[in-house]
């Protein structure tokens, strides 16, 4: 399957940079992805907020309502059909979204996240405190960026500590766009046992994680299936951490690079501005997963047919000057926040774990740059490497400079 459309992700050149000469375009274009598939980006704040406002009515996540996926235009081995039709709380619209979204919302209030914030912050201390016994030149992306995230979220869930490394190769796995089909199939179908043997696991020793409440729902009453069950973890987990991940990675790039506006932030201790501002210019989500127009509507003045897949961009539309102004392209925590802000989405697939990546970001950076001041990059910030990715893009590794004092 082949199209004269502009291919998504483009050859040699960062998938930003592609989705900012596209804007140029339009706020809505279709385009080639991976595979010869044509589908639409959102590429503006205004097109991308006009499509989140527009969930469970005029566009859907149910993959059912993409005809190309089932009519013979995109082949079977689409690798990248393990995301798309994952059966996950993210492919579900209406009564049946909200309703396994409330089984867990309860577990990310603002109170309750509060209260998960001494632990938090016990975690973070014992991985700096590796972090400055290994010295010069340790990356901090699997020691801190990625460790972080992936503690957390698996106490949370009560995922074993010996599993918290097949998790993160799986999700870096299945959302590169590089990942050939039978790998893709592959992951996903170990990814799936494993969630279903931990399920079978807290069913058989229960405990007080989330997981183990999530089973007690589902065998009392008639809440949730277990094929429900499965899917809610799988986005949990995955999402969960991922994008938490990048979210660090990227605010500790954008210090780097704008060391005025890092010393602001430890002069003044605004790391909640830091964590909102590297969401507006360095989002970890470059696109989200499809969703599908219910019926012919228009975004942004652009007309989409009944059926159209569209990922919605949120990197891009971060950086939007109708939106932002002229120094949209620039890292300022000073700048006043926007009552629109898409940080988190908008709309009824709001952000659930808002509160939980708020606090693990302003936590992690804040007691980073306090125990380690002059920390340095030992990297060029044009060498970083990032993860072959359209959907969560970051640094794959961060190698620093601890610049502490000697004994």
């Amino acid at each position: 399957m082949t199209t004269n459309l502009p291919s998504f992700p483009a050859v040699d050149e960062p998938p930003l940079d592609t989705c900012i000469r596209l804007r140029d375009i339009a706020p809505v274009v279709e385009v080639e992805f991976p595979g010869g598939v044509p589908a639409y980006l959102a590429l503006t704040h205004e097109a991308v907020r006009e499509i989140l406002a527009g969930d469970h009515k005029t566009f859907l996540r149910d993959p059912r309502h993409w005809p190309a996926l089932h009519d013979g235009s995109i082949p079977d081995d689409w690798p990248l059909r393990a995301v798309v039709q994952g059966g996950h709380l993210s492919t579900m619209d209406g009564a049946d979204h909200r309703r396994l979204r409330g089984l867990v919302g309860s577990a990310f209030t603002p109170a309750r996240v509060r209260a998960m914030e001494p632990r938090v912050q016990q975690i973070i201390d014992g991985l700096l405190d590796d972090v400055v016994a290994a010295g010069d030149g340790v990356d901090l992306v699997p020691a801190f960026t990625e460790a972080l995230p992936m503690w957390v979220i698996c106490e949370l869930f009560g995922v074993p500590a010996d599993d918290r490394l097949r998790l993160r190769r799986w999700t870096a796995t299945l959302l590169a766009h590089t990942t050939p089909p039978e790998v893709a199939f592959a992951t996903q179908n170990e990814l799936q046992a494993f969630l279903r043997e931990l399920v079978e696991r807290k069913q058989r020793e229960p405990n007080d994680d989330l997981t183990s409440g999530l089973v007690q729902a589902r065998d009392v009453g008639d809440r949730l299936t277990t094929d429900e069950l499965v899917g809610v973890l799988w986005l949990m987990l995955v999402a969960g951490h991922e994008t938490t991940v990048h979210l660090l990675g990227h605010a500790i790039v954008a210090l780097a690079q704008h060391p005025g506006q890092l010393e602001l932030a430890k002069a003044e201790g605004r790391w909640a501005d830091v964590v909102d501002e590297t969401l507006r210019y360095r989002h970890s989500v470059m696109m989200t997963s499809w969703r599908f127009a219910a019926e012919d509507v228009t975004v942004a003045g652009v007309k989409l047919p009944k059926g159209a897949a569209v990922g919605v961009a949120y990197q891009v539309s971060g950086l939007d000057p109708e939106e932002y102004g002229e120094s949209a392209d620039r890292f300022d925590i000073t700048r006043p926040r926007n009552t629109g802000h898409l940080g988190f989405g908008h709309g009824p697939r709001y952000c659930i774990g808002a509160p939980l990546a708020r606090l693990e970001g302003e936590l992690a950076l804040a007691s980073l740059y306090g125990r380690l001041p002059e920390l340095s990059l030992a990297i060029d910030p044009d060498d970083i490497p990032y993860s072959p990715s359209f959907f969560t893009v970051g640094p794959l590794s961060l190698p620093v400079n601890l610049n502490t004092p000697k004994p």
